[in-house]
């Protein structure tokens, strides 16, 4: 080893040494504030442009100087964001964003294990108000908003009667409402075509609102039915079929027709669209009479009238009474409120005259539910009183309804709604049966039948119908047998009649009502 190298051995170890074991000097401000990267010690590469880099340090005049780093230039790009430019360092300066704050909740409140309740959710409502409201908008084109009107037997019964005449409607029935608002709610395919199979007042709103839609009606009906009858469904538009001796085969081709050629059968039932359209005539009153106490609604087979009435009544005010009035000889829905269940068989008969098919009718079970709900007070009337009430009406009101309207104003004859005096409600009427006119002059002594033997002189038929009477029907005349109706003014006329007629002809006898 030549004395150069020994020299630059030893200056080597020297300085080794003294950087192993000497204290590290204290850093400068600035140093302390400046980047580790932009320290004079990562300086790369030599000072002059001309010089060499070589592994071992620098020897200037035998003099060891300081060495430096021993980072290779090549190498700097491995780490990414540094370049190499003329022999420096290029400085990329990258900002960390940190994530934002997240503040922490308290903890909950420790709480008893009975103070953890589960709040039940509503039911969902079979009729809601809403859609009495969407179907009174939908028919007001087609329907017209019947009167309400106060009536003249307010005074004689110390009370505000009004009534809701629901008979001027086109078919004189209120079941064109829920008819009307059931065929406006048919898709497309329903409106291939209809069909019907009872003569009711139900299937005449549908023959007659179906043609006006332009949706193809088709009526099924059994031979018994009368020609009059049929031919109000054909002047209405609807295509009428006669199948069957009863109503039971019509039904059963009527299911059969429409199963078979895509048509759908209607009957009454409680369809949520046809209780809604029902349900608008609650509306109506509400709007028409202010200061309202109570609403009367005929239950007699208008099980659905009662229910959608009664809801839009106590929707917009829960304070008015609603009460229903049932015949005697059905009172399905009382009966069905004592057993809290709807009852499908009513071992009755009730008059078909008076009441119609009632024992066609049945009581759904969401009808019963609403109706037990809403309805204040059901109350059931004899068939003598409802005939009475429809002869008030005719005499006081000059208006000609049947019984099932009739009814309300039957149970404040009878006695059976005191609270009602001197208060101010409503009643719900609709259309005319001819024998209920007939059954009520009988039982208010107007009209008498009887049997008498003429003589066989040929004045004595005319002195028969020379009584001054109005009206006498002679219904057969064998040899000198004659059997006649005969009705009178008032009661008083009749007792005269029979007077008069008992002295003239001793032979006289008189039939039972």
């Amino acid at each position: 080893m030549n004395f150069a190298a020994q020299l630059f051995y030893s200056s080597y170890l020297s300085e080794r040494l003294e950087r192993l074991y000497s204290p590290k000097p204290a850093l400068k401000d600035s140093e302390e504030n400046d980047p580790f990267w932009q320290r004079e010690e990562l300086h790369l590469g030599p000072s002059q442009p001309s010089g060499s880099y070589k592994c071992g340090p620098p020897i200037s005049n035998g003099i060891a100087v300081r060495r430096p780093t021993l980072i290779e230039p090549e190498r700097l790009k491995d780490f990414g964001e540094e370049e190499l430019l003329n022999g420096d360092v290029k400085v990329h300066e990258t900002k960390v964003v940190g994530c934002p704050e997240i503040m922490l909740m308290n903890p909950p409140k420790t709480r008893r294990v009975s103070e953890f309740r589960i709040i039940p959710r509503p039911p969902i409502q079979y009729l809601r108000f809403e859609d009495i409201s969407a179907a009174a908008f939908r028919i007001q084109t087609g329907i017209q908003k019947t009167p309400c009107t106060y009536s003249r037997l307010s005074k004689q019964y110390g009370m505000e009667i009004y009534l809701k005449k629901e008979h001027l409607h086109y078919t004189g029935s209120v079941k064109e409402r829920g008819v009307l608002y059931l065929l406006s709610s048919l898709t497309q395919q329903q409106r291939k075509g209809v069909i019907v199979a009872t003569d009711c007042n139900f299937s005449m709103a549908v023959a007659h609102h179906a043609v006006e839609l332009k949706v193809p009606v088709f009526v099924i009906m059994p031979s018994c039915c009368s020609s009059p009858r049929l031919r109000i469904y054909r002047d209405y538009g609807a295509m009428v079929i006669s199948y069957g001796s009863t109503g039971h085969d019509s039904q059963n081709h009527a299911r059969h027709l429409a199963k078979e050629n895509g048509y759908l059968y209607l009957e009454e039932d409680e369809c949520p669209a046809y209780l809604a359209g029902l349900g608008t005539v609650g509306m109506e009153i509400y709007e028409q009479v202010p200061k309202l106490d109570a609403v009367v609604i005929p239950a007699a087979g208008q099980y659905g009238l009662l229910a959608g009435t009664a809801a839009a009544i106590k929707h917009l005010n829960s304070q008015i009474l609603v009460i229903g009035v049932e015949p005697e000889g059905f009172p399905l829905l009382l009966q069905s409120l004592k057993t809290d269940s709807p009852i499908k068989d009513m071992h009755t008969n009730p008059n078909k005259k008076l009441y119609g098919d009632l024992m066609e009718r049945s009581l759904g079970v969401n009808i019963f539910q609403l109706a037990k709900k809403l309805v204040d007070k059901v109350i059931s009337v004899s068939e003598e009183d409802s005939l009475v009430a429809m002869l008030r009406f005719q005499e006081f009101e000059r208006s000609t309804v049947d019984t099932e309207g009739a009814i309300g104003l039957a149970a404040i004859l009878a006695g059976q709604l005191p609270e009602l005096r001197g208060r101010k409600w409503v009643l719900c009427i609709n259309i005319l049966v001819r024998q209920c006119v007939d059954r009520a002059l009988v039982l208010d002594d107007r009209v008498s039948k009887f049997t008498v033997q003429l003589g066989e002189w040929p004045g004595d038929m005319a002195k028969l119908l020379d009584l001054h009477l109005i009206e006498l029907y002679i219904l057969f005349c064998i040899t000198d047998i004659v059997e006649c109706v005969v009705e009178t003014r008032d009661k008083t006329q009749s007792v005269q009649l029979r007077k008069t007629l008992s002295e003239r002809y001793p032979s006289i006898c008189w039939l039972d009502r």
